[in-house]
């Protein structure tokens, strides 16, 4: 069975998590930069077989987009432009990150260790894979 693929897509990094080859547990990935995503996921892709890929719709909490939304929109159409044959979701991230850093708490790591803002990121990326995961079985 082929894995599904979340992007946590920002200005600076980008966290990716990863399914099992069952598409039942999410695991981080890596967190990458973003400028190098697309050569990052062509690279992936050659050698893992991926049937989708989520990547983050930032919002506000009113549902608007965010200020960030640009930003990712301009990174869905390059995905788009390169990769025209993978299906893509786009799925909410509010309160990914914030869920993330909880974890990090919730898990014992120290202060400085919770600073990682790549580990933050890639750890959101898989709470939104996961959670996807969670509400396609229900």
């Amino acid at each position: 069975m082929p894995r599904i693929l979340a992007i946590d897509y920002g200005i600076k990094r980008t966290g990716i998590a990863v399914t099992d080859e069952l598409q039942i547990i999410a695991s981080g990935l890596t967190t990458i930069p973003s400028e190098t995503a697309i050569i990052f996921l062509a690279d992936y892709f050659a050698k893992e077989n991926v049937s989708k890929v989520l990547i983050g719709e930032p919002k506000q909490m009113n549902g608007q987009p965010s200020e960030s939304t640009p930003i990712i929109e301009k990174f869905v159409s390059d995905f788009n432009k390169t990769f025209p044959e993978m299906k893509v979701e786009r799925v909410d991230e509010r309160f990914t990150s914030k869920i993330a850093f909880q974890t990090m708490i919730d898990s014992g790591l120290k202060k400085k260790q919770r600073q990682n803002k790549a580990l933050l990121d890639e750890i959101a990326a898989t709470i939104m894979l996961q959670d996807y995961l969670t509400r396609k079985m229900i």
